[in-house]
């Protein structure tokens, strides 16, 4: 019987950690469709859309901030339970806003919602999975990219559903159906049993003020926020891009982003086990150079090109998941606190990142916007935008340089 119960158990957290990447997925990645019907409804340019998506990301900061000492307090169970039910709660207020000052207060309580949820699952997977952790972190992460490639289709799709008494689901419905889809891994959150943070009784536990001093954890830090920015823009400005550019239909747009998920979840399932074998390192500087050179290259092509910037997704998935891997096996006293210092720090970059992306894109146009009223200043900024986050993943690639040179030096293999 306890044999059977501790299967039991085993199934319902990879429930709850397997769909809540599923759910992670679905909040952040439908919004591609929705921001330029946002955009529509309030009036906004794009330096208010990098604006609303940084103040978002702060939210997300936030929680990052409060999560570790919150599982600590409360239990990691409740604190998944938590991060779910406020993202349910964010997707009401949503549906209700009427301003642009109510949008991101609500998407502010969706991202607090995100970095709970992401603190979260990390410390859940690193305790749950002991063997082959660059492996079974992809897989788990696979999740993440499988609603990823559905997301923007669903969400166009959805946004033009009929509903009775005329008019359309649009933007508000379709947030308020999917967000509303957070309650069902509180079910198996409810029934399962989580692991507790192992204690090492030798060798000095991992600390903060240890972590501010540690270059390599630096580096670590690095090269996730590089490879994060580089990653989340590509859900927030795809789409804008693909249709003010080039003058797409949301639907073609949003297929491309779709494929886009389809390489990055591709890649999250198949090149977990190569992570493993050659090194965490040294995959994601690979990874992230292929990815940044596909995005270049697909904007020097032009149109004919936009094949690539779906193809980059393969490079940029794994990142994520194979610096959580980094952390657990170079911090395993105190993987809890490592991985929320360096996630914290991450959401910093994540604000600078989408403020950078939206200024870019305005300066750029700006300086390039003819008296005739033509699109090309609008063309140029957006390029300018695309290649910056494309610059984001070459970066992350360049500090796993300085990264694999320093463990090298020291005899450490990560």
């Amino acid at each position: 019987m306890r044999k059977l119960t501790f299967r039991l158990n085993d199934i319902l957290l990879l429930l709850v950690v397997f769909g809540g990447f599923l759910i992670f997925g679905f909040s952040e990645n439908i919004k591609g469709p929705a921001i330029p019907r946002m955009q529509a409804d309030f009036g906004l340019d794009e330096g208010q859309l990098g604006m609303l998506l940084a103040l978002n990301s702060l939210g997300y900061l936030v929680a990052c901030s409060f999560t570790s000492a919150l599982s600590r307090r409360i239990g990691i169970k409740w604190t998944g339970v938590a991060a779910f039910g406020s993202m349910a709660v964010s997707g009401v207020l949503m549906h209700a806003a009427s301003g642009y000052g109510f949008l991101s207060a609500s998407y502010f309580l969706m991202y607090i919602g995100n970095g709970m949820l992401e603190i979260g699952l990390a410390i859940m997977a690193a305790r749950i999975f002991t063997r082959n952790t660059g492996t079974m972190m992809n897989v788990a992460h696979f999740f993440y990219g499988l609603s990823s490639i559905v997301a923007p289709l669903i969400a166009a799709s959805m946004m033009g559903w009929h509903v009775p008494g005329g008019g359309t689901l649009g933007w508000r419905g379709m947030y308020l159906i999917m967000l509303a889809l957070a309650v069902l891994p509180i079910i198996p959150s409810l029934w399962g049993k989580f692991p507790e943070e192992e204690k090492h009784e030798s060798g000095e536990q991992t600390s903060y003020r240890a972590l501010m001093r540690d270059p390599i954890a630096w580096l670590i830090v690095a090269i996730l926020s590089f490879g994060v920015v580089s990653e989340l823009a590509v859900g927030s400005w795809l789409v804008n891009f693909l249709e003010k550019a080039y003058g797409w239909s949301m639907s073609d747009a949003s297929g491309m982003l779709s494929a886009f998920f389809l390489f990055f979840t591709l890649a999250r399932l198949f090149l977990g086990p190569v992570t493993d074998r050659i090194g965490y390192t040294l995959s994601v500087m690979i990874f992230a150079a292929f990815s940044g050179l596909c995005s270049l290259a697909a904007i020097a092509i032009g149109e004919q090109g936009a094949i690539l910037f779906a193809i980059a997704g393969a490079g940029i998935a794994p990142i994520y998941p194979t610096v959580m891997a980094m952390i657990t096996k170079r911090y395993p006293r105190g993987t809890d606190t490592a991985i929320t210092f360096t996630v914290t720090l991450m959401g910093i970059a994540s604000v600078i990142g989408n403020l950078f992306i939206g200024f870019v894109i305005d300066f750029v146009r700006g300086i390039f916007e003819g008296s005739d009223g033509s699109d090309r200043g609008r063309i140029l900024g957006l390029q300018a935008g695309y290649e910056f986050i494309a610059a984001m993943a070459l970066l992350c690639s360049i500090c796993c340089v300085v990264l694999y040179v320093k463990l090298r030096r020291r005899g450490e293999v990560v």
